[in-house]
Parts: C-alpha cells; sequence; structure tokens
C-alpha cells in the first residue's frame, strides 16, 4: 500500500477505537462527567494523566524545540521544568486537593477564599490559560492532517475537532479517560518505535537513550560529531549552546515548573480516583509513563538533525541540488513548514548559520519528529504510526483541556454561582453545551489564531504560574490568606504576564504600538515573555500576601476547611 492508505487505515483504526471507546463510556451523571465517578485505577489514571499531559507540544514540537530552536542544550529547559512541574504538581497539590474531594480547580479557589468572586476570577483564568494551550492542540491536529493525509489545514483541524466532540461530549470525564488510556499507548508506541530504528541505524543500539552517547559507525561519538558538523555551518554547538541568559533559562524553567503545577486540566485528573492514596499512586504511575517520552525526545533531536544535515550537507562538501532534493523534502514544502531560497543562484542547499549564504529560510520545529521516519527512510506503516501518535497527543490534551473549561463554566459559574436552582440533570445538559461550545471556539482560533499564537504552549504555562498557582499554593498551606488577597493577587499576576507578552508583539490595544512605549522586546532583565510566568507569579505572591495583612483573617470554617484538606490520610 502507498503511505497515504497505509496512513489512512491507521489513523482510522485509532479513531475507531476512540469512538468505541466513548460510546462504552457515556456519562449519565454529573460525576460522571467531571470526574468519571471516582473510580479510575491509578494505573489507568496514571495512563490517561500521561496523554493529557503529554500534548502536541510534547509529542510533536518538543524535540524540535530542542534540535532546532534551543540547539540541544539549552532545550533542556522544556525536559527540567516540564518534568519538575509534574513533581510539584504530584506532592504539593495532587493529593490535597483530591483530599478537598469536589469537581474543579474554581470550586476548590471559591471555597478556599469564601467568595464567588474569587472563584468567577479562578474562571476567568482557567479560561484564559486553557484556551491559550487549546490554540497550540489544535495546530497540532491541522498540520498532522494536512501533511499525512494529504488534506487542507482547514480539512484536518475541522475532521480532528469532529473526534474531540463526539468522545468528550457523549462521555465527558469517564469517554475522555478511557479514550486517552488508548491514546496513551497509541502515542508512545508511535514515538519510540521510529526513535529505536533510528537508533539501531546510527549507533546499533536499540535504546534511544544510551544510542544518544553512543558511537556511530565512524567510531566517533554522535554528539561529538553533531557539535563539530554545527560549529562548521556557524551553528553554535550543540552540547553547550544557551539560548540568552542565564538568568532567561532559569526564569523559563521555573516558570515551565510552577505553570505545570497550576494547570486545572491535569490537577482534575486526580479527582478521578478513589482515595488520596490512589492519587498518589497515580501520580507516580504517570511520571513513569511521561519519562518514557521525556527522556527519549533528547535522541530523537539530536539523531534528527544529524540525519537532516548529513542530507543536505554531505561529508563530500558539495551542497545538494534544489532540484535533487529528496522525496520527504518536497512532501514538507507543500505544507509550508519547510522552504528553501537560492539566494546566490547556485542552485543548491547549503544549511548554514550565516544568513547571507543560501539558506533553508524556513525549517518548522515540528519537522524534526513529523518527518524524522521519512528522513530515516523508515517502513510506511511507521510513518503513519507517527501521524496516529501524532493526533493522539493533540487530541488527548486538547479533550482535557475543553473539559476543563467546560466543568467550570456549567459547574462553577452556572451551578455555584448564577443558577443553584438546577437539577443535577439540567447541569449534565448544561455541562454536554458548555463542551460543544467549548470545542466550537478552540476550532475557530486554531482556524483563525490570534497574533501572540506562535509560542502559545509556552505563554499557557507562564499565565498559570502567574494566576491560579500561588491560590492554590497559598489556599493549602495558609489558613491566613484572606479572599481580597487571593482575588487581587490573581488578577495582578495574569494582568503582568499578559501585558508583558502583548506589548511585545506590539498589540496592546493598537497595532503597531507597545503599552509601554519603545521597548526592546526583552526589556526586563533580558527575559522572554514565554519566561515572564516567574515574574507574574511573584507579583501574585507579593499582592496576595501584601493585601491579606491589611484584611481581616478568614472565617473559622475556612481555617477548619484547611486544616482537613492539609491532612490527606485517606
Amino acid at each position: 500500500m502507498s503511505l497515504t492508505e497505509t496512513t489512512y487505515w491507521v489513523v482510522g483504526a485509532s479513531f475507531a477505537l476512540y469512538v468505541v471507546i466513548a460510546i462504552r463510556s457515556r456519562a449519565s451523571t454529573t460525576q460522571e462527567f467531571y470526574v468519571a465517578g471516582k473510580g479510575i485505577h491509578p494505573i489507568a489514571n496514571g495512563m490517561a494523566t500521561a496523554a493529557d499531559w503529554m500534548s502536541a507540544a510534547s509529542f510533536i514540537s518538543m524535540a524540535g524545540l530542542i534540535g532546532l530552536s534551543y540547539n540541544g542544550y539549552g532545550g533542556s529547559v522544556f525536559l527540567m521544568g516540564w518534568t519538575g512541574g509534574y513533581v510539584l504538581l504530584a506532592m504539593l497539590i495532587a493529593p490535597y486537593l483530591r483530599k478537598y474531594g469536589k469537581f474543579t480547580v474554581p470550586e476548590f479557589i471559591g471555597d478556599r477564599y469564601y467568595s464567588n468572586t474569587a472563584r468567577i476570577v479562578a474562571v476567568l483564568c482557567l479560561i484564559i490559560c486553557s484556551v491559550t494551550y487549546v490554540i497550540g492542540q489544535m495546530k497540532g491536529i491541522g498540520v498532522a492532517f494536512s501533511r499525512f493525509l494529504e488534506t487542507d489545514y482547514e480539512t484536518g483541524l475541522l475532521s480532528g475537532m469532529v473526534i474531540v466532540f463526539f468522545y468528550a461530549v457523549l462521555g465527558g470525564m469517564k469517554g475522555i479517560t478511557y479514550t486517552q488510556i488508548a491514546q496513551f499507548c497509541v502515542l508512545i508506541f508511535a514515538y519510540t518505535v521510529p526513535a529505536i530504528f533510528i537508533s539501531l541505524q546510527l549507533t546499533g543500539q536499540p535504546i534511544p537513550q544510551l544510542g544518544l552517547g553512543g558511537t556511530l559507525a565512524d567510531g566517533s561519538y554522535l554528539l561529538h560529531k553533531l557539535d563539530h558538523i554545527l560549529l562548521d555551518l556557524g551553528f553554535q554547538e550543540y552540547t553547550t549552546a544557551l539560548r540568552g541568559s542565564t538568568l532567561n533559562m532559569a526564569a523559563f524553567t521555573a516558570s515551565l515548573m510552577i505553570g505545570t503545577a497550576g494547570l486545572p486540566h491535569v490537577i482534575i485528573r486526580f479527582f478521578t480516583v478513589p482515595t488520596v492514596r490512589a492519587a498518589r499512586t497515580s501520580a507516580g504511575w504517570a511520571l513513569l509513563f511521561i519519562a518514557i517520552l521525556y527522556t527519549t525526545a533528547p535522541a530523537v533531536a539530536a539523531m534528527a538533525r544529524l540525519n537532516i544535515i548529513q542530507i543536505l550537507e554531505p561529508e563530500t562538501g558539495q551542497a545538494l541540488l534544489i532540484e535533487e532534493r529528496p522525496a520527504w523534502f518536497k512532501n514538507w514544502e507543500r505544507t509550508g513548514l519547510l522552504e528553501v531560497e537560492d539566494k546566490n543562484g547556485d542552485g543548491r542547499i547549503q544549511y548554514h548559520a550565516d544568513p547571507n549564504r543560501n539558506e533553508l529560510v524556513k525549517l518548522d520545529n515540528d519537522i524534526l519528529v513529523l518527518a524524522n521516519p521519512e528522513i530515516a527512510n523508515l517502513p510506511n506503516w511507521v510513518i503513519a504510526l507517527v501521524a496516529a501518535g501524532g493526533l493522539a497527543a493533540a487530541l488527548s490534551t486538547a479533550a482535557g483541556l475543553l473539559l476543563a473549561i467546560s466543568s467550570a463554566i456549567s459547574h462553577d459559574l452556572l451551578k455555584r454561582t448564577l443558577m443553584p436552582q438546577i437539577t443535577e440533570r439540567q447541569e449534565l445538559m448544561a455541562s454536554r453545551l458548555a463542551m460543544s461550545l467549548a470545542v466550537l471556539g478552540a476550532g475557530y482560533l486554531g482556524l483563525n489564531p490570534p497574533g501572540f499564537a506562535a509560542g502559545t504552549v509556552a505563554l499557557a504555562f507562564g499565565l498559570a504560574a502567574a494566576s491560579l498557582f500561588p491560590a492554590l499554593f497559598l489556599g493549602i498551606f495558609s489558613q491566613r490568606v484572606t479572599r481580597e488577597g487571593a482575588i487581587l493577587g490573581m488578577l495582578s499576576g495574569i494582568s503582568v504576564t499578559l501585558m508583558y507578552v502583548f506589548q511585545h508583539k506590539g498589540i496592546m490595544f493598537i497595532p503597531g504600538t507597545s503599552f509601554l512605549g519603545d521597548l526592546s522586546p526583552n526589556w526586563f532583565f533580558g527575559i522572554e515573555p514565554n519566561a515572564f510566568g516567574v515574574v507574574g507569579a511573584m507579583v501574585n505572591f507579593a499582592v496576595t500576601l501584601t493585601v491579606t495583612r491589611f484584611t481581616p483573617a478568614p472565617p473559622d470554617e475556612v481555617r477548619r476547611l484547611v486544616e482537613r484538606v492539609r491532612v490527606p490520610v485517606s
């Protein structure tokens, strides 16, 4: 069979599996819709959490960020930030919120800070973070469809929306959980199989993590050779390159860490297990499952970068003729993710860091993972498997994000605030309607991404770090923090972060202008907008604690709630 036919079969089979699971896992109560009835086994929840966590950014983009944008060493911010953040979540947030025992993050914030205003502010922050994050998932769906199923981007995105709509609206958290278990199996198999093949080709080592430090056929070490080739081409050394300052790297890592611990669509996964002990256990399993992909990504990044360079700049010293570029190159040119411009008219592709030479003018990060099997001449079924894995990663996270959004709207805004008299049946209908609207909204943003959508995933973590994490952390570990402090803290943290991002993009209110005047893009100590979340979090903490000192202490029942939540022993 051709690659297209094979891909349709593999992707079609995975979609059929998701639909069957959704039909068999249809939610019939609000508890099943929001938290899957709180009856998910810890290992199963660990797999679902891993799939929810490993988004299109992890599957499609992370290796590209490590291998291209951050040129190796600098990309370790993603590995340290996202993995370390999950440890923070498992230790500081998840067990305590499971002990709290209800449905959503805004519900905890509303009860802990004894205020519907705090609940509404938390819903607003949740929606901003989740919508920002879901844009990246929609892009991943559209890119994977458009390349491997030979459709246009819009058709691919709409097809993905239909699948998410079906199992998310029908099954709620129950359907999403069991679908995510299947999606984890698909995506982890799809990620590791090509990595094993390519590691065997280059180093003879079947374990990619060991192949990264292994030797090539000529006896040289893989990373040592990659360093020398990149230096010859004018790039930074792969194993020591650092993008930006050390302060920026530390800020980016911290922003990703605390943002991870504040992401609501991951936190609510721990509401689905029966006990606090099960929440801790599922966190451990999820970390193990996540580590499989996260320890493989650096190997994929380095090996794919080496393969691309050796094809475009062979050791003979004669750059590849443009007319003789390989089939995979032409295939990706059609997507717009790979472009070449013959600047000096010599008819050759010179992959070089010098902008004055003939060079690849566009090599998208997503190329490294999605094109990796084609570049290495792997069988069609492996290429098709990668397409299915990329779609599984994007769909699983999109579903979790959309559930977090719809639950916040139907449960926290409607049931707990605006219309507390509605029945459970009416609330379930409202949940499904909210989910439907969330899917449509996500699809619209995927088709018409805003101007600041380039770094949406990292930005989403920064916004969660600046808004929700301080409120959750202080709400669990301090009895004294007041509603006024929490409300003003969340608003100030997310506002400062959004202003820094928007003025950097020059779209604060008036196109082509900056809210703070004519400033350099990273004017605050060289910190990039995607790393600014940690500064927003510090502002949030400072405002919350300062206002708390000048406002009345919380009532006794709130203090008792904190004491009960803080002893997660059941």
